[in-house]
């Protein structure tokens, strides 16, 4: 596993270290970084699983808040903008809302994710989870052990804990090319699977 760390010229007081894994040969996301504020701290976490790159990167980092981002992700600058809006907030566990790329089915995939995160209170890590490193680490982190949804667990361990589970007020931007890929029924299907399954399981 290795980490690719960008710190701002002013370390002192770094509000945000922003966290972007990254599988064993995916290429550094351009765009992405590209899109992001001089002042964050960003680590790169290649290799392992996302939920130990993200832990490992998590571990060094130097910002009050850790910023969970998706490599497949896009970001406007209103978005940025709307989250260090919502900072300093040390009792909510932050998420964006999603906006696919593709046709009418993902707007009505953009319309589930909307339901389930307002009503269930259940983003996915595809929505750029932000909270305090403090909290997180008093969360026990992501859950290495988990097959998958070690960002459900994350969320869930946060509710118990009492945090609120709110959106930043803005959408970020992600690829549906899994839904091209293996079609939009299956691909539906099995995360309703998942989920509920995992819902279903008790919190260690």
């Amino acid at each position: 596993m290795t980490l690719e760390i960008w710190r701002p010229q002013r370390e002192a007081g770094v509000l945000i270290s922003v966290i972007i894994p990254l599988a064993n040969g995916e290429a550094e996301p351009g765009e992405l970084l590209a899109a992001m504020p001089d002042d964050v701290e960003i680590i790169l976490a290649r290799g392992g699983t996302r939920a130990t790159s993200m832990n490992h990167a998590a571990a060094i980092a130097a910002g009050a808040y850790l910023w969970f981002v998706h490599a497949d992700s896009g970001l406007e600058p209103a978005a940025i903008r709307a989250l260090i809006g919502k900072l300093p907030n040390d009792r909510a566990i932050l998420y964006f809302d999603l906006r696919f790329d593709g046709g009418l089915l993902m707007r009505l995939t953009e319309l589930g994710v909307l339901i389930r995160s307002r009503l269930m209170r259940l983003p996915f890590g595809d929505q750029a989870l932000c909270l305090s490193r403090h909290n997180f680490r008093a969360l026990g982190q992501y859950d290495e052990s988990a097959i998958h949804g070690e960002d459900h667990l994350l969320v869930r361990k946060a509710r118990r804990k009492g945090l609120a589970v709110e959106p930043v007020g803005a959408r970020i931007l992600t690829s549906a090319r899994k839904y091209r890929r293996n079609g939009w029924f299956r691909t539906t299907w099995l995360h309703l699977r998942l989920t509920v399954r995992q819902a279903m399981q008790p919190l260690g």
